[in-house]
């Protein structure tokens, strides 16, 4: 009877350790894992004026400085680079004025993510060329220049990984004579890659099968004790 209970609990020890292995490599697979996210501004509220709105801090979990977001069946000037940029409906982002607009994590230092892709259109200047730079730290990564026209949206696969800060900046081009002029481009379907941290609650769990596996463990070695001198 003692050799079959002593069986028992080594069977129920074995599958708890499997069990608690298994939940600890869950868990420290899923804290490297980074999950894909696309950004199409289209879950923005109605912006104020017809030529656009900030971007929030804090949209998408990243910061925007001088990035504007425009619904474009709006727009008051018709043709244009935004109308034709727009690959999901209403809005795209821009930069404001034409000048340098950057994205970066919500507290630089605190997190990275990895800058996939991006659709790139120009608002008023054909050959507009957009230098594209990925930092981490402050310090330069990556550096990439693209040229886009206005008069359909172009996929752009950057690849940025590791970075905390990401800068656009524009220049160049000919007018097309929409009626607009200036180095705006026409951004839209961002898409990046974010970390993923567990869940308190995955901790938790991790420590509770853990302790019960650790337990059981050492009620076995006494049981073994108990039965060897008998």
């Amino acid at each position: 009877m003692t050799m079959t209970k002593l069986g028992v609990r080594k069977e129920l020890l074995k599958v708890c350790s499997i069990a608690a292995f298994t939940a600890v490599a869950a868990g420290t697979l899923g804290t490297g894992q980074a999950q894909a996210l696309v950004l199409t501004f289209d879950d923005l509220p109605a912006p104020e004026f017809d030529y656009g709105s900030p971007i929030p801090n804090g949209y998408g979990g990243l910061n925007w400085d001088n990035f504007n977001y425009l619904t474009t069946p709006n727009y008051s000037i018709n043709p244009s680079g935004y109308i034709y940029g727009t690959v999901s409906s209403p809005n795209v982002a821009y930069n404001s004025f034409g000048n340098p607009a950057t994205v970066s994590t919500v507290s630089l230092g605190s997190g990275q993510f990895d800058f996939n892709s991006a659709y790139l259109t120009t608002a008023w200047n054909n050959g507009l060329d957009i230098l594209v730079e990925g930092f981490s730290g402050g310090i330069t990564k990556y550096a990439t220049t693209v040229t886009v026209d206005t008069t359909s949206p172009r996929l752009f696969n950057f690849d940025f990984l590791g970075i905390d800060s990401l800068k656009f900046t524009s220049s160049g081009g000919v007018d097309v004579g929409y009626g607009g002029f200036g180095t705006e481009i026409v951004l839209d379907n961002f898409t990046y890659n974010s970390e993923t941290v567990p869940e308190p609650t995955t901790f938790l769990g991790l420590l509770t099968v853990a302790s019960f596996g650790v337990a059981l463990s050492h009620k076995q070695k006494q049981q073994q004790k108990v039965t060897s001198k008998v």
